[in-house]
């Protein structure tokens, strides 16, 4: 179908002309670029014949074009030739006055003459530029990449004696705000460099005690004064990724550029804006991730951010930042400031799983599993996946559902996974091979047909998640209500698979009809609440679900109970966690929001997400607890909460934790309990800038610790501390059974008459 015919506005045509408009754009600036460059280094050959040959400027020229013609060269490589032998670099000296210009004599076209003239091509260029950083990066790409070196910094000389950094190339900006200052006790290893003139070559990195920028400790490394007019005005650091040979052509070659460095110092220096903690934040992540920025005069959306990851996944369209979005990514305008809109006005994260919606076969590849989020007033968060995450898309599918039963269809191989729980959905025996989606007609009832077509068709041509509800008929002919949802699993363009969930929804569609009778009994108010406290139950639910069955993580057996508050009115903010990280250790957290109702729900689910979220940057206890208390103070209503965020490292054994103002945890070791008094810590949401002090717990095998609420000991007319050593004398009368019976047990021996809900988490040490 054409775009005319999919758009009648034009809007379409429109993104696509303002698309092709930028490539051109960029492609006539390269080129302008590589022209300036070449004739920079064709006046600089055109200076030394008319200074060695005693010749007019233009007579020079043509004597340059005719002799690189009779030697076989194109023009540039014999201006490379003529600077470089003036300069001392290159394979053979230039020609005198008195000799004949065109003799091949004067042209190496040997491998050494070529990488000469490389050399000489990123000398030109870098002088060409008009800052140090984008000299940096010309010299980095244009000669000492061939020498191995993976990263270039440039230092100036200040009057006080310090060192300033005027430009990088091949360095994050986290690492280079590090050492955007070097103080006049300067490291070991810059010292001859800089008071001495003498270049250190360091081919097994430098000595123990002395930290120099660079990927690993025995990365080899260059430092190399550097000298303009018989004044050392700065230093240059070459650094390789691991340790190099540093023999004597290297070392010239290295050498040489950092002439060109010195000269180039004098252009305006490398000023980097402070870094935010959220550019830090997403410089660390392995995934694609940028920041947007709101005018707030004229509302348009800049680049502000780029990760290494965003900038590799879009290629030259990566190279974007300070640029406006409408015109860096032109197909990516308009979807992208809505979702920032709607997330700034929702103070929520919003989703999509595919950006841009519909192909363009000049544009760059998809933005897929894309999440937008406010971060702060103007700022706004993209992140996204270049090849579609099964993880990501099973969290989508089951963000929708509970008590689920998984599927995946694998298109290149033709195969298809259930989980378990879908053979009893279709009354199928469990070695039967699994119905792909694209052939469940057979197991639909006839009335259903286009709702199944309908979802296939969102799925594999429209590529994107979608949901639906058909009868299924087992083979005993009894219907059954079937839930789907699922989403596309996407390699760029190509569809690869299907991975959604099934939900046997029969018991729910029967009591919806039921209570549609119901609802239509009451009164607009009356059911304007009844729908808001199921919105909030449902909500609770679905973000503290019961672990009725034992799970294993490192190092731990852990079990979770979730009892809601008698009166079902009081719907409260009691949460908890327990979360495996990829670096092996596990989160277990428990929080309490103060109040009940659909405002404490909302309030949790934003706490307890945060939580996830943020336990995957690594970070201590105390640290995501400060965190916490950010997100807690810029949640809608400013609620205040207690909470425990605790890490458990089975390497070690060791509980790394942080509390503000909860209960103490239980700890049961041999058959006697007692209380691990927290650290005085202000509650969430009291105060900005709060910080959060931890404690190390090392704990041993067979240890048990219990996290709890206070809906599990309060009682209306004792003190605190008689619940909590009523639970102690609990706590040790079960110390010899299993864990799943042991909190049951304390669940239905719990002493608190408050009708609050009650969370309890209990770990046991492996």
């Amino acid at each position: 179908m054409s775009t005319s015919a999919q758009d009648p506005s034009g809007a379409g045509r429109e993104r696509d002309d303002l698309a092709a408009a930028v490539a051109e754009l960029s492609a006539r600036n390269a080129d302008l670029r590589a022209e300036l460059v070449r004739r920079h280094l064709l006046d600089l050959a055109t200076g030394v014949l008319v200074t060695r040959l005693a010749t007019s400027p233009s007579e020079a020229a043509e004597q340059l074009a005719r002799m690189a013609a009779e030697t076989g060269l194109s023009t540039e490589d014999f201006a490379a030739d003529i600077v470089n032998g003036v300069a001392g670099t290159a394979a053979v000296t230039p020609p005198p006055a008195t000799a004949n210009p065109s003799s091949a004599a004067y042209a190496d076209r040997g491998p050494r003459g070529d990488e000469a003239r490389r050399m000489r091509r990123a000398m030109t260029d870098a002088e060409a530029h008009h800052t140090v950083e984008e000299a940096a990066a010309a010299l980095l790409d244009g000669g000492l990449r061939h020498l191995g070196v993976q990263s270039l910094w440039l230092w100036r000389r200040t009057g006080s004696g310090c060192l300033q950094l005027a430009g990088h190339a091949g360095v994050g900006a986290t690492e280079a705000s590090q050492w955007r200052w070097i103080p006049p006790s300067l490291p070991a290893s810059f010292r001859p460099a800089l008071l001495e003139d003498s270049p250190v070559w360091l081919a097994a990195g430098p000595p123990p005690d002395d930290v120099l920028p660079g990927p690993a400790p025995q990365a080899a490394r260059a430092v190399l004064p550097l000298r303009l007019r018989g004044t050392t005005v700065g230093v240059a650091l070459a650094v390789w990724p691991d340790r190099a040979d540093l023999d004597g052509p290297v070392r010239r070659a290295v050498t040489d550029l950092m002439d060109v460095a010195a000269r180039v110092l004098t252009a305006p220096v490398w000023e980097p804006a402070p870094l935010p903690a959220l550019d830090e934040l997403l410089d660390a992540m392995a995934h694609p991730a940028l920041t947007l920025m709101r005018d707030p005069e004229t509302g348009a959306l800049a680049v502000e951010h780029l990760n290494q990851a965003a900038v590799e996944a879009l290629g030259i369209a990566g190279q974007t930042a300070g640029q406006l979005l409408s015109r860096a990514h032109p197909l990516l305008h308009a979807p992208l400031a809505g979702l920032a809109e709607l997330a700034h006005s929702t103070s929520s994260l919003q989703r999509v799983s595919r950006l841009p919606a519909v192909d363009h076969a000049d544009a760059a590849a998809p933005l897929l599993d894309v999440r937008v989020l406010p971060a702060g007033a103007e700022r706004t968060v993209v992140l996204w996946h270049t090849s579609t995450d099964r993880g990501t898309a099973a969290t989508r599918a089951v963000a929708r559902l509970q008590g689920v039963a998984p599927f995946e269809d694998n298109l290149l191989t033709g195969t298809s996974t259930w989980g378990e729980q879908a053979y009893g959905i279709f009354g199928a025996p469990r070695d039967a091979p699994p119905i792909p989606l694209t052939e469940l007609y057979q197991r639909v009832h006839p009335e259903d047909d286009e709702d199944l077509t309908e979802l296939l068709r969102n799925l594999t041509q429209r590529r994107r998640g979608a949901a639906t509800v058909i009868r299924v008929v087992r083979d005993d002919g009894r219907q059954r209500h079937v839930r789907i949802t699922a989403e596309p699993l996407l390699d760029q363009r190509t569809l690869i698979g299907i991975s959604g969930i099934y939900q046997d929804v029969s018991a729910e569609f029967h009591t919806e009809v039921a209570l549609s009778a119901t609802f239509d009994q009451l009164t607009a108010v009356q059911a304007q609440a009844a729908l808001r406290h199921r919105l909030a139950l449902q909500l609770q639910q679905a973000i503290v679900p019961e672990m009725p069955a034992l799970e294993v993580l490192p190092g731990l057996q852990a079990t979770a109970r979730y009892r809601p508050a008698v009166q079902e009115y009081r719907v409260g903010g009691d949460w908890y966690d327990v979360l495996p990280l990829p670096d092996g250790k596990v989160l277990v957290a428990v929080g309490d929001i103060a109040g009940h109702g659909i405002d404490s729900a909302t309030g949790m689910v934003a706490l307890r997400n945060a939580l996830r979220g943020l336990a995957f940057t690594g970070h201590t206890p105390g640290r995501l607890m400060s965190w916490l208390n950010e997100v807690t103070i810029h949640t809608q209503g400013r609620p205040t909460a207690t909470a425990v965020c605790a890490l458990y490292d089975p390497a070690d054994r060791t509980l790394r934790w942080a509390s503000a103002g909860h209960l103490p945890l239980l700890l049961l070791r041999e058959g006697h309990a007692r209380l691990l008094a927290p650290p005085k810590n202000i509650l969430l949401g009291a105060t900005p800038d709060a910080r959060y002090e931890e404690i190390t717990t090392q704990l041993k095998p067979g240890d048990t610790l219990l996290l709890f609420t206070d809906g599990l000991i309060e009682r209306r007319h004792d003190a605190l501390d008689e619940g909590l050593q009523a639970l102690l004398r609990t706590a040790e009368e079960l110390a010899g059974r299993e864990i799943d019976d042991q909190v049951d047990r304390l669940l239905g021996a719990a002493t608190g008459d408050t009708d609050d809900d009650t969370s309890l988490i209990a770990v046991r040490v492996r």
